[in-house]
């Protein structure tokens, strides 16, 4: 992997757009990324990191990215060109970003965006390749081999860790090696071990606690029967499965015995059981006969008691059977009598609505004046309808009444509207030639007012920018003032400087070694820095403050050269008005368009209104004709009806006679009709019943007298009806039912002979036979017990034996899983030196680390330093990642924690460069051509720093560049390819120099 380009924009510390060409400082192989602290170094490592895999490396992740000098409306961007595998990409990313909205007030966040191109070399163009964050990262991952974590150990070589590396514990340093190799698969094996031991060991503690509670559920369903107590293990326990199989075996042969004692008992109790049962039979049929025969004797007293009421209810059906003979009789002639009441009833209501003149007549002659009437109705029907007629043209004279006076009035509003009509026309006439005018006047005044609205908004701007040039002289004054300070500043400390430099070069003086100077090798009296000495740190200080404020002044000169020229193109837009006289031009314009507006707006309207009003004239003409014809043709109409009124009101006259009309004179017969017929039917109707009742009496008296009965009220007191009868027959019935069952009852030989015996004591046998039932539940009671018993022990049994089957492969896995689990985890016994199974794989890479590590340890020592691994445990702790130092000088090997700070960094650093190495192998040989060192380099003497440097710059035989990132002032002096980070106030820029050289 090499680096060829890195853009960076508003990022870290960098408020503007920066460029670092690393083609042109990786052509010297070696160069310097240096800069005052807090400068941004470490910024353009982060900028790298963050374009590769769009984080920053692991302690700074979380902050903001985004530069706090950066302008509200630049957006932060890192863009970074390399070659990987022979491939040449291009990456670009965008973190998230709140920038101001573009309409109103506040601001809008935009997601994060990435871009990944490819340089196509044939067509000379570059090719988009993905624009997915996902898709961006697997590729670079893929191409690299290595992860974040991986690259900024790798590349970045943080050499702070390194050193912490080598005085770290085994945990801390089998952390760090775990993230750079990936050997969370070994652990994942440990773990998995570890998770399959504790599965194993919980089935099978499972298994001994279902074990144990089938023994103690054995133990409740055996109760007290056996002596011998369960034994006292807990799961897990060696010899649980045996001990709990044994006592469950006397458990079951215990309950067998018990069961086929229970059995017998059981059966002896119920042979009793069925002695006493036919005991108690015997005399529950002496007791019932008993009773039957007393309660027969109780029922026959009683019979005799009512034999008296028994005779006269016979006597009472008796002549009721005669009565029966008489009601038919007696029911014709009741019929007949409520019949003839009805009838006289109704002659007498009917005779009560006629007049005195018809109160003796008969039926006859109520039937004759009903005639007479109805002949007298039959002649006004000619009569009715001419009434009709006349109610029919009385209708018709109203109608016509009505519509004269419609016509009248349409007639009056037509003369009225069409007297108007010429003032009404020469009115619409004027809005539509005013309307045409006005549309006229709103072309000619829209020419004039966009040129007027331009010219007064270039005299505001013009008024705007005379006030803003003002402002803007007036800070290229004070900048102009600020820079000539800056200078003078800068100057007089430059001279006072110049005059204490001896002082500063007598304290790089050494004696025995040649003065800059004059070359003496002897300094008797060097100089001495006075008070208010100035130094070069305070020189350049003064320098970037005289150039910030230079560049300062320069920006202000443009910004007013900016304004004066926008102020002159106004004002020559706008003219020498005041603007509150355009203004004044500008809304007369306005003012006179939008009256103008107005008027033509009706043009429309009026010619609508116009058409609507001849429309109505020609409507109002033909209505004022039309009502004109209806009004004489109605006049011939109306005399034709009073001439037909006048003909019918004659007729009339004779035909109503006394009444008011002849409808009244009708309805005064048709209710005489149907009085007079009505009497006439009644009067008939009573004197038909009067005869038929007669007849009945009579058949009445001589049906009683052949019953038997003086007269017909005898007959008809001894007759019952329904329910009566019913009832006495049902107590005669009774009574003979009765007696009939107690003769039965008294005739039986086996109730008499019962009835001669002692009474029965069928409590005692009660008694005797429920303590003999009682028996024998409790006997069957203990049988069940004792089989169910025996059951629940068989099934427990079994249950058990399935158990310890099912047990056996569970502890042979599980001893299995736990000497390779303890194995892996370094607890076993046979893992002699307690090292675990990633401890055991990172050892080996360890090694690799330290030999690959000493190639160049030794040349930075001058071959007294070797790194070696080590196995050894360290007190009661696990081995398996220690690593020594040998030295050559005494021959003893020690820890790394001993070295002193110059021997630690470089061994450090030799440890980085082969980490490096292993790591790129381990990735899939990714060749990382450009490597980047960070710090460090203060505590080296001259020699060894040399020394460093040599190795450093021996990595060009692998094609290598190595950026070395520090402030040491002694390295800008050995390394000419440099890249200087320099701080300001508005942010830090980059300036690059020195390469390829």
């Amino acid at each position: 992997m090499r680096l060829h380009r890195l853009h960076i924009t508003a990022f870290g510390p960098f408020g503007g757009a920066q460029e670092v060409d690393f083609d042109d400082l990786s052509a010297a192989g070696l160069f310097l990324l240096h800069g005052p602290t807090g400068a941004g170094k470490t910024s353009v490592l982060d900028a790298v990191c963050f374009a590769l895999y769009g984080s920053v490396p692991g302690a700074r992740q979380g902050g903001s990215l985004r530069s706090d000098h950066a302008l509200a409306a630049t957006r932060t961007e890192v863009t970074l060109e390399l070659t990987v595998a022979g491939r040449r990409l291009e990456l670009t990313r965008q973190p998230p970003w709140e920038r101001p909205k573009k309409r109103g007030a506040g601001t809008t966040t935009e997601k994060a965006q990435s871009w990944l191109r490819e340089y196509d070399a044939p067509a000379g163009s570059w090719k988009d390749l993905s624009r997915s964050h996902q898709e961006i990262g697997e590729e670079i991952t893929q191409l690299l081999g290595m992860s974040r974590e991986q690259f900024c150990q790798v590349v970045l070589l943080p050499q702070g860790d390194f050193a912490r590396f080598l005085r770290a514990d085994a945990e801390a340093r089998g952390k760090l090696l775990g993230r750079l190799f990936d050997t969370r698969r070994f652990a994942a094996v440990e773990q998995r071990l570890a998770e399959l031991r504790r599965a194993a060991e919980t089935q099978v503690r499972a298994g001994d606690a279902e074990l144990l509670a089938d023994g103690h559920r054995m133990q409740q369903a055996a109760g007290d029967i056996v002596e011998l107590p369960l034994p006292d293990l807990s799961p897990g326990d060696p010899g649980l499965a045996e001990s709990v199989l044994e006592w469950a075996a006397i458990a079951r042969s215990t309950a067998r015995e018990r069961f086929t004692i229970a059995h017998c008992a059981q059966a002896a109790a119920e042979s009793a059981q069925a002695a006493v049962n036919h005991v108690l039979e015997d005399v529950r049929e002496v007791a019932r006969l008993q009773r039957r025969f007393a309660e027969a004797r109780e029922r026959a007293a009683r019979l005799e008691e009512r034999s008296g009421a028994h005779r006269e209810a016979q006597a009472r059906m008796e002549r009721a059977r005669k009565a029966e003979a008489v009601a038919p009789a007696l029911g014709l002639r009741d019929a007949t009598e409520t019949e003839h009441r009805r009838a006289a009833g109704a002659e007498a209501r009917a005779r009560a609505l006629l007049s005195e003149t018809f109160a003796d007549a008969g039926a006859t002659g109520l039937a004759a004046a009903a005639r007479k009437a109805a002949e007298e109705l039959g002649g006004l029907e000619s009569a009715r309808r001419a009434e009709h007629r006349i109610a029919e043209l009385a209708d018709e004279r109203d109608g016509l009444a009505r519509q004269e006076r419609a016509d009248e009035d349409v007639l009056h509003d037509a003369g009225t509207w069409l007297a108007e009509w010429d003032v009404t026309r020469a009115d619409l006439q004027t809005r539509i030639e005013a309307a045409q005018e006005a549309a006229t006047r709103v072309e000619q005044l829209a020419g004039r007012r966009e040129p007027a609205q331009a010219r007064l908004g270039a005299a505001r701007l013009r008024d705007q920018l005379a006030g803003d040039t003002d402002e803007a002289h007036r800070r290229v004054l004070a900048a102009r003032g600020r820079a000539t300070e800056a200078r003078s500043h800068w100057l007089d400390l430059k001279e006072q400087r110049l005059k204490g430099i001896a002082a500063e070069l007598a304290a790089g003086l050494v004696d025995g070694e040649a003065c800059a100077v004059c070359g003496a090798t002897e300094h008797p009296a060097p100089a001495r820095k006075v008070d208010g000495h100035v130094g070069q740190q305070a020189e350049e200080a003064a320098l970037a403050a005289y150039q910030r404020a230079d560049e300062q002044s320069t920006e202000e000169e443009r910004r007013l050269g900016v304004v004066r020229e926008a102020l002159a193109a106004a004002t020559a837009e706008a003219g020498d008005l005041p603007t509150g006289q355009l203004a004044e031009l500008a809304e007369e314009l306005e003012r006179r368009h939008a009256e103008a507006h107005g008027t033509a707006s009706g043009l429309h309207a009026a010619r609508e209104a116009l058409g609507q009003a001849e429309r109505e004239h020609e409507r109002r003409l033909a209505n004022q004709h039309e009502a004109a014809r209806r009004v004489a043709s109605r006049a011939s109409h109306r005399d034709a009806l009073d001439r037909e009124r006048a003909s019918l009101e004659g007729e009339l006259t004779s035909a109503r006679g006394s009444a008011g009309s002849v409808a009244a004179r009708a309805a005064q017969l048709e209710r005489q009709v149907a009085l007079l017929t009505e009497a006439a039917d009644a009067a008939r109707v009573a004197a038909d019943t009067a005869q038929r009742l007669k007849d009945a009496d009579a058949r009445l008296a001589d049906a009683a007298f052949r019953a038997g009965f003086d007269t017909p009220a005898a007959a008809a007191d001894a007759l019952l009806d329904d329910a009566a009868h019913r009832d006495l027959q049902h107590r005669l019935d009774a009574w003979q039912q009765e007696e009939a069952a107690v003769r039965a009852v008294l005739a039986e030989a086996e109730t008499t002979a019962a009835a001669g015996q002692p009474p029965a004591d069928l409590q005692a046998a009660e008694q005797a036979a429920s303590a003999a039932g009682r028996r024998v539940r409790e006997a069957g009671s203990a049988r069940d017990a004792a089989r169910r018993r025996c059951t629940e022990l068989d099934r427990l049994t079994h249950r058990a034996g399935g158990s310890v089957r099912r047990l056996g492969p569970l502890r042979e896995e599980y001893d299995r899983v736990v000497r390779l689990a303890t194995l892996a985890a370094g607890t076993s016994a046979d893992n002699e030196r307690k090292m675990r199974l990633e401890s055991y794989v990172l050892a080996a890479r360890l090694e690799q680390v330290a030999a690959a590590a000493t190639t160049r340890l030794q040349r930075m020592s001058s071959g007294r330093y070797t790194l070696v691994h080590s196995d050894d445990r360290a007190g009661r702790g696990r081995s398996g990642l220690g690593l020594h130092v040998v030295d050559a000088w005494t021959g003893r090997e020690r820890d790394t924690a001993t070295l002193s700070g110059g021997e630690t960094f470089f061994a450090s650093l030799a440890l980085a460069l082969g980490l490096a190495d292993v790591v790129t192998d381990e990735a899939g040989g990714v060749r990382l051509d450009t490597l980047f060192i960070d710090e460090g380099f203060g505590s080296l003497d001259d020699q060894t720093l040399d020394e460093v440097l040599d190795v450093l710059d021996s990595l060009r035989e692998r094609d290598r560049s190595v950026g070395i990132v520090s402030h040491v002032a002694d390295l800008r002096r050995r390394i000419h390819a440099q890249l200087e980070v320099v701080k300001g106030r508005s942010g830090s820029v980059v300036r690059q120099g020195g390469g390829g050289g």
